[in-house]
């Protein structure tokens, strides 16, 4: 089955629908350190489930998670896109790179301002946060250079230590 989900495209990136052939990279994401900030590793079956649940929340919400991929190779090197859960107060905007070797290459930053865009201009929503542990260094740079800032009236999700950086409207950056 393959979900009828449009594409985003940016200038190195195409995001797109999760598909079966991507259980192996969010296997070896969520199964690595690497997802420390996301719930933490995982073994095999809790990255299978991770999948699952991105697929199903596109379906039980008609938004969710792409698949980052590069245009120059077709490889597929993370997720992003927006979500929420039932027990989150906001929809959220999130973000992965699978690979070590893919950071600091403005992969991350370039698939969220399109995922950004997206939400707030195709589907209209009139707000996004982004929850991030607060030693998670890495996401709270890059969600400033975003143009995030911290929202410490809002509340986070049952459970979930986090620090709240509301983005702006696109239309509102500079």
């Amino acid at each position: 089955m393959n979900l009828d989900i449009a594409n985003i495209e940016t200038d190195r990136l195409v995001l797109r629908a999760p598909v079966a052939d991507d259980v192996g990279g969010f296997v070896n994401f969520f199964t690595s350190d690497r997802a420390k900030y996301t719930g933490g590793s995982a073994d095999a079956n809790q990255g299978w489930s991770e999948l699952s649940e991105r697929i199903g929340h596109w379906i039980l919400r008609g938004f969710g998670s792409y698949v980052i991929t590069r245009k120059d190779t077709g490889t597929a090197i993370g997720h992003v896109g927006g979500v929420q859960p039932p027990s989150w107060p906001e929809c959220e905007i999130g973000w992965s790179l699978w690979q070590a070797e893919d950071e600091g290459s403005g992969y991350a930053s370039e698939a969220a301002r399109a995922v950004i865009r997206h939400v707030f201009i195709d589907l209209g929503w009139d707000t996004a946060v982004s929850y991030i542990a607060p030693d998670n260094a890495a996401s709270i740079t890059m969600t400033k250079r975003l143009g995030a800032t911290q929202d410490q009236q809002a509340k986070t999700p049952a459970g979930l230590r986090c620090l709240v950086y509301r983005h702006p409207h696109p239309e509102n950056l500079k």
